[in-house]
């Protein structure tokens, strides 16, 4: 019977290769099967190693949930500020943010991993977790906008993104019926955000 090589028969050149293919396996098996069925089986014979080659770099489910998460969100930040650059006013930006992200997630199962830690179920109770207002911070960081100049001090902001990332939270797992157009849903936002 002939030897199988895992890795493809393409070990890794290093450490940080063998993760990075991990978390890219971990993406592929997320969208083939749904964070729900996710498991580090799916990942290891996606990679065609045994699971224990997973182990070593990733000792939980959790913890590859987390660095799946962490790749999405990264690639969602620079996303999400490119999207916003047009927007230099506070109302119209956190409204486009707000619609954005809420159009956006329920088609990216990567980002609800990192903010649910594994448990997409727990997506509601993590939306304004520690790593949920980090991200936000992040966002605010990046806009065009000069938060301080428009009367906006730190504390402020966390207050709004605390808001934001509620609404967020609500819209994206109890939307509204029949479901909004983009148009719609960001006349609700501006309505209720922006100055009347």
């Amino acid at each position: 019977m002939p030897r199988r090589h895992g890795w493809a028969g393409s070990p890794p050149a290093d450490e940080a290769e063998a993760r990075q293919r991990i978390i890219e396996a971990a993406m592929r098996c997320v969208d083939r099967l749904g964070p729900e069925r996710f498991s580090l089986a799916e990942v290891a014979a996606d990679l065609g190693v045994i699971r224990q080659t997973v182990y070593r770099y990733f000792p939980s489910t959790d913890e590859l949930f987390e660095a799946v998460g962490g790749y999405a969100v990264e690639a969602y930040i620079d996303e999400l500020t490119r999207h916003l650059r047009r927007h230099k006013e506070p109302a119209p930006w956190v409204v486009e943010a707000l619609a954005a992200t809420i159009e956006w997630l329920p088609d990216r199962p990567h980002l609800t991993l990192l903010l649910a830690a594994g448990h997409p179920e727990r997506f509601a109770e993590g939306v304004t977790s520690p790593v949920s207002m980090a991200v936000g911070r992040e966002i605010f960081k990046r806009s065009p906008i000069d938060w301080a100049a428009a009367g906006y001090d730190p504390r402020d902001i966390d207050e709004l993104i605390e808001l934001m990332l509620r609404i967020m939270g609500s819209m994206v797992t109890h939307p509204a019926s029949p479901p909004r157009s983009s148009r719609e849903l960001r006349r609700v936002l501006r309505g209720w955000i922006g100055p009347r």
